[in-house]
């Protein structure tokens, strides 16, 4: 059992489950730094968990029946059609999730962390200093902290994997994705246009929409969350890697907002447009898609989880479930290992593939769906189910690898 000092640099949802991870790993003590100030809770959009994921991350004490969740079981794909409120619906596949509020899920993850772990909100990590038998942190103010071993769960920006020896950034993937939630009492009629245990794919020429329902904020009542894809009308117009959290839309450039409310209108059915344009403007927001692996997930006395080590793009449906799965193996190498080093190279052994694995799906599906999209409205149930198959390579990471790395048995 190793019982040094553990940082872990980021307090979202990787972040807890990381720190989570580390405590029962043994630590002697374990430090989350979180760069925010305010709570996190109040971070209303979606994510969604496969069945079969959900299943082996709750066995590994990450997940619980207590947490609010909403049913998915099937994915249709509609299009714009004369005559046709709703769409007319292409074909459908099967869709076996469990969808989420990311809030609701970091307040889960949050409170399952021992109370002899500290979290440190409104704590920067300026610069982290790798040493051979440790890491330095220095925090904003001027602050410096040794650790063992310091864990980066601090996203797409992450200054953990900045101080690695092949520091890689994200690659701008060459397309948008806007986001809102509307409550479920303001959808537009008629009621039985989406079905509930449905995620409805609109989709048009160069892009597609995907909503399906998340549980309100604090688990109260239910909402549609949406995202929708499409490249900038210009590709001058694109974001920067600076904006891949997501802008508000008092911060979007006019010529985008033009931009997607031409592509709603010219092909989205009508009920379809009325869910756009119904959604409050503070519950939406764009974001630039960005994709990034890591060569390696561990080095020295650094390991990376989550975004901090390969960015997916959200087409994949296993973002949380890839952060929940690094800190599920992370224990295990951990409390297996005889030594920091041991535990470093099992970690990033078990966990390298599997990022390069979902990060070349989510290119794939990218291409399939929104650069390289196909007639949607020529296609049928056969023609879909083909497409899908290409598309995904047999399917085989969509939702998340099962978890089977890291196991030391």
């Amino acid at each position: 059992m190793l019982t040094g000092r553990v940082a872990v640099v980021g307090g979202s949802i990787a972040g807890c489950a990381a720190a989570l991870a580390a405590a029962r790993a043994g630590a002697g003590e374990v430090v989350v730094f979180e760069r925010a100030a305010g709570g996190l809770a109040d971070r209303g959009i979606g994510l969604a968990v496969h069945e079969q994921r959900y299943a082996e991350l709750e066995a590994a004490g990450h997940l619980g029946p207590a947490v609010p969740w909403v049913r998915l079981t099937s994915r249709s794909w509609i299009v714009r059609a004369a005559g046709s409120r709703a769409g007319r619906r292409v074909g459908a596949l099967p869709f076996g999730f469990r969808s989420y509020n990311w809030g609701s899920l970091w307040s889960a993850l949050r409170a399952r962390i021992p109370s002899s772990v500290g979290y440190e909100r409104g704590t920067a990590v300026e610069r982290v200093l790798p040493g051979p038998d440790g890491a330095v942190l220095r925090l904003a103010g001027g602050r410096e902290e040794r650790f063992d071993l310091v864990i980066g769960a601090d996203g797409y920006r992450s200054a953990v994997r900045a101080a690695t020896r092949d520091a890689a950034v994200p690659g701008y993937a060459g397309y948008l994705a806007w986001r809102g939630a509307l409550p479920e009492e303001e959808l537009p009629g008629p009621a039985g246009a989406w079905a509930r245990e449905e995620a409805a794919t609109v989709a048009f020429p160069g892009g597609h929409m995907i909503v399906y329902r998340i549980p309100g904020p604090g688990g109260t009542g239910t909402s549609a969350n949406w995202v929708f894809y499409t490249a900038p009308a210009d590709p001058a117009h694109a974001l920067s890697v600076d904006d891949a959290a997501g802008l508000p839309p008092s911060r979007v450039p006019e010529t985008l907002t033009a931009h997607h409310r031409t592509v709603v209108d010219a092909h989205f059915p009508p009920y379809w447009q009325e869910v756009v344009r119904r959604t409050p403007k503070d519950a939406t927001y764009v974001q630039p898609v960005y994709d990034l692996c890591v060569p390696r997930y561990g080095e020295g006395r650094l390991v990376l989880v989550g975004d901090a080590a390969a960015v997916a793009r959200p087409h994949c449906g296993s973002g949380a479930v890839k952060a929940l799965q690094d800190a599920t193996v992370l224990e295990r190498c951990l409390a297996g290992a005889g030594s920091w080093a041991e535990a470093v190279a099992a970690y990033d052994a078990a966990r390298t593939p599997a990022g390069r694995a979902v990060v070349g799906l989510g290119r794939r599906l990218g291409r399939a769906q929104v650069q390289a999209a196909p007639a949607w409205a020529a296609m049928d149930q056969p023609a879909l189910e083909a497409w899908w198959r290409r598309a995904s390579e047999g399917g085989g990471t969509f939702g998340g690898q099962a978890l089977d790395g890291g196991r030391r048995d």
